[in-house]
């Protein structure tokens, strides 16, 4: 299960792009926690809290407890959006949940077990298709992470959604086929003498035929005159 964090905001009176610069002039980040059809209330965050949040990963799909003027909430958070330059966050949305009603997130794959791979031991490479899956899943119900057990995985062998752990309770959002996660790519080496080889191959059949065939031919001789 994720884990559950609590997260101290504040309300801010009014909305906008003025607004929303008082904020980050006086030192917060702005942003709004909205959803289960309650009306959108506007907040202000510790940017230090922001950012230890955003650093430790995860936090797509980590449930957090909002206080707000002494009442909690439980909300997920949305969409986070940075400074073009500097990379500081400028404005973080909110989505509070209600127990019941289905939520999409996106859970982090957790690889392990790679000293276990013999592709990885013979100096395969691992192709990381997707570091998340979006999932459906009950707000109580919400996965930390799923797991990749890569033990056994040998080169060109893929670890696909029906492999992972911890996937109870959850439906991904892709539903139509048992998609790939992860692979183990060839090494480099190995790609380029494979190549090299059949460079180096002579070439055989109907290509190899053609000039003996053509030798074999005899020449036209002079046109007949009429």
């Amino acid at each position: 299960m994720a884990e559950q964090v609590t997260i101290v905001a504040e309300a801010r009176a009014g909305s906008g792009t003025g607004t929303a610069r008082a904020v980050r002039r006086a030192g917060k980040v702005p942003g709004i926690l909205y959803g289960a059809k309650e009306p959108p209330v506007a907040i202000a965050l510790d940017p230090r809290i922001v950012l230890r949040e955003l650093h430790r990963g995860g936090w797509r799909s980590r449930i957090y407890e909002l206080r707000l003027d002494g009442a909690a909430t439980r909300a997920l958070i949305r969409e986070v959006q940075f400074h073009p330059v500097t990379d500081a966050p400028r404005h973080i949305d909110f989505q509070r949940l209600v127990a019941g009603q289905k939520v999409r997130v996106a859970v982090d794959v957790t690889f392990t077990n790679e000293a276990a791979s013999p592709g990885l031991k013979r100096g395969g490479v691992l192709n990381v298709v997707r570091h998340n899956v979006e999932v459906y899943c009950d707000p109580d119900q919400v996965p930390g992470h799923f797991e990749a057990d890569l033990s056994g995985l040998d080169i060109n062998h893929t670890v696909r959604w029906s492999n992972l752990r911890g996937t109870e309770g959850t439906r991904p959002i892709i539903a139509d086929r048992d998609f790939v996660i992860a692979s183990v790519a060839p090494p480099t080496k190995m790609v380029e003498a494979t190549t090299e080889t059949a460079a180096a191959a002579p070439t055989t059949g109907a290509t190899a035929a053609a000039p003996a065939a053509a030798a074999a031919t005899p020449a036209a001789g002079p046109a007949k005159k009429e």
